[in-house]
């Protein structure tokens, strides 16, 4: 799978561990930056072109870190068909890909322990999206999203 990461200059270690996690559980991983936590960095910058490589279907998912991952997945959730979602357990992150199909995870790289955060890329990699009830839910939000752009 290709994974998209990008980070802050607050979530630069975070990311640069999680990069070593996934390329050791086998994945193809693009790093979109940033490239240093020695200057500061601008999440949306980041977030966007990680986020837009998922959108895009340049990469099959993303993750994004900066310091409580409130920025990323915020900035994550405004490109379009892009489904962010900030976890800060495995429990959340397992059921953001079954229940709402999320393609974005967002850490908090000063708010999470770098082995929970292990823990959240793993339950999160390793689960699918849900039919029945959580697909009619996802296609609520699909209709809606149509509908707004639209003007209406």
């Amino acid at each position: 799978m290709k994974i998209a990461v990008a980070s802050d200059h607050a979530g630069f270690a975070m990311k640069e561990d999680i990069k070593n996690y996934l390329s050791e559980l086998g994945h193809d991983v693009e790093d979109c930056g940033a490239y240093s936590d020695e200057k500061s960095a601008d999440y949306p910058d980041l977030g966007i072109r990680a986020a837009g490589m998922v959108a895009s279907g340049e990469a099959d998912r993303g993750i994004l870190v900066c310091g409580t991952g409130v920025g990323m997945s915020i900035t994550a959730n405004k490109v379009k068909g892009v489904y962010a979602a900030l976890c800060a357990d495995e429990f959340t992150a397992r059921l953001s890909r079954e229940h709402n199909a999320a393609n974005v995870l967002a850490l908090g790289g000063r708010t999470t322990g770098p082995g929970l955060a292990r823990g959240i890329v793993k339950a999160w990699l390793g689960s699918e999206p849900d039919g029945g009830r959580h697909l009619v839910r996802r296609q609520k939000i699909a209709d809606y999203e149509s509908r707004a752009q639209k003007g209406g």
